[in-house]
Formats: C-alpha cells, structure tokens, sequence
C-alpha cells in the first residue's frame, strides 16, 4: 500500500493548518492510521492515531486538545487537523498504517513520504 501525506506549509503562531494522507487501497478495520512529526536534529515521534474500524483516537500530550485527526472510509483518508499551531510544532509530518495500536514508529509498516509544516513565531 502507498500512502501520500499532503497538506503542509507555512502558518503563523496560532493558526490552523489540515494535512491529509490518502492511501492507494482500502485501509481495514483493523488498521491503525498514525500521524508522526520529526523536527530537525530531533527523532521522529508519535502526534495522533486513530484505530480505522472504531475511529477511536490517540494523541501526544504535546497536541491534546489542538490537534484533531478523523478518517474517511470512503476515500480511504486520514486527515490531522491542527489548530493553535506554536512554533515547537514544526517538523516534517509523516502518515504511517499498521496493524498494532503503539506510539513506537517501529510498529508501523507504511509510510508516506512526508510534508513540511513550519509554524512562525
């Protein structure tokens, strides 16, 4: 499965920004769809993921209550709403799918290939 992340730019402190990420078959009930950020110099960690067949949701303390990612099943998408964007959420945004609900990037077996989201202080 290929999956695509699009969506990222440049945003002022506080603003908002939405990234999608499509993927190129159906994504499975049992799937897991994670969102993970890597800033430079620092290691990718985990931001938001969501459990496709019940649509629960997780998320870093770090974007709790900012940030909010949803599915749909239709167009097989994910999609991270960012709101109350700081400067320290800057990164590389990356979309993965996999089987197993974890922080870890390690459990995730696809991967898109990332988009640059920069927040100006």
């Amino acid at each position: 499965v290929q999956l695509q992340a699009f969506g990222g730019g440049l945003v002022q402190a506080g603003g908002s920004l939405s990234l999608s990420c499509a993927a190129s078959r159906r994504i499975f009930s049992s799937n897991i769809v994670g969102w993970f950020r890597q800033a430079p110099g620092k290691e990718r960690e985990f931001a938001a993921s969501i459990r496709w067949g019940r649509g629960s949701t997780y998320y870093a303390e770090s974007v709790k209550g900012r940030f909010n990612i949803s599915k749909d099943s239709a167009k097989n998408t994910a999609t991270l709403q960012m709101n109350s964007l700081k400067p320290e959420d800057t990164a590389v945004y990356y979309c993965a799918l996999g089987s197993t609900l974890s922080y870890s990037p390690s459990e995730y077996n696809y991967w898109g290939q990332g988009t640059l989201v920069t927040v100006s202080s």
